[in-house]
């Protein structure tokens, strides 16, 4: 498949190296004949290549992302694939400087200043900001019938005593907005003391901003204040952050739950530390 990608985009490859932690897609770099890097990315479903086609269209030259160089929409074996530009740098982590964190806030600002499109007809990203605590529960039922597999029947009947009792206090929604659902340090790109851009669109929604600082906060801002208080700064400057440790705590729990139905759909042993991790994060949040 890979060769047949190449093919299609008709790419000089001096070397080829596969990309770590990208979970709804296959990911390589390739490091071509005249010099320059390029990615080439192979979403695992069609929908998934719809949404990541859809929001490149909406919105490149608002935020920074990868340019989209290339694209073939697939065939039977092949859902579709994306040739795209490099960002220059790597994925961020926590060791970073509270600079960085200021430029992340104002990244993720952005993009949650971006409304669904008028005269654009998306088939692939959806609104889900009318029904949104539909939306919500769709998603935490849908990941139940996995997670029921894995924990023992007490702990399963907490969890979903939890939720139905956590969803009744949120606040309004703060949307709608166009939201990453996946925003974390593997998908932020830091060039020393910059910040270069954003990746990976194939889960992307227009929503409540309210999921999508769950992520982030689990794998970088929870680790130093100053990081946290850098980054709400950052972002204030777009547009009024919302009190998300109101609704932090819910999301927190049902991303840690989603996640081990996650887990369990992607294979248990293969992904055994992440499920560990969301099974001690859902056991704390019953405690």
């Amino acid at each position: 498949m890979l060769n047949r990608v190449i093919q299609q985009f008709e790419l000089n490859v001096l070397s080829i190296n596969e990309v770590e932690d990208s979970h709804s897609s296959t990911v390589y770099k390739c490091h071509l004949l005249n010099g320059e890097n390029v990615f080439l990315k192979m979403p695992y479903t069609k929908l998934k290549c719809q949404r990541e086609l859809e929001a490149y269209e909406i919105i490149k030259d608002r935020v920074s992302i990868p340019k989209m160089l290339d694209y073939w929409s697939g065939d039977e074996e092949c859902p579709g694939a994306f040739l795209l530009s490099e960002l220059k740098g790597q994925p961020l982590t926590n060791k970073a400087l509270p600079t960085v964190a200021f430029q992340v806030g104002i990244l993720h600002a952005s993009m949650h200043q971006i409304q669904p499109p008028t005269t654009l007809q998306l088939t692939g990203i959806q609104n889900e900001f009318p029904n949104w605590s539909n939306f919500v529960e769709r998603q935490f039922y849908s990941f139940a019938e996995d997670v029921k597999e894995v924990l023992d029947e007490s702990l399963y009947k907490q969890s979903i005593e939890k939720f139905e009792n956590m969803k009744l206090q949120l606040p309004p929604s703060d949307g709608p907005s166009f939201i990453h659902m996946d925003f974390r340090p593997a998908n932020i790109i830091v060039a020393g003391d910059k910040v270069t851009g954003m990746i990976d669109f194939e889960s992307v929604r227009f929503g409540s901003t309210e999921i999508d600082f769950t992520k982030l906060y689990r794998d970088f801002l929870s680790f130093d204040i100053s990081l946290y208080q850098s980054y709400q700064e950052g972002y204030n400057t777009i547009r009024p952050l919302i009190d998300f440790e109101v609704v932090l705590p819910f999301y927190q729990f049902t991303d840690a739950f989603n996640s081990i139905g996650w887990c369990k759909r992607r294979g248990i042993e293969k992904n055994a530390s992440f499920l560990e991790k969301n099974f001690s994060i859902l056991k704390k949040m019953l405690l």
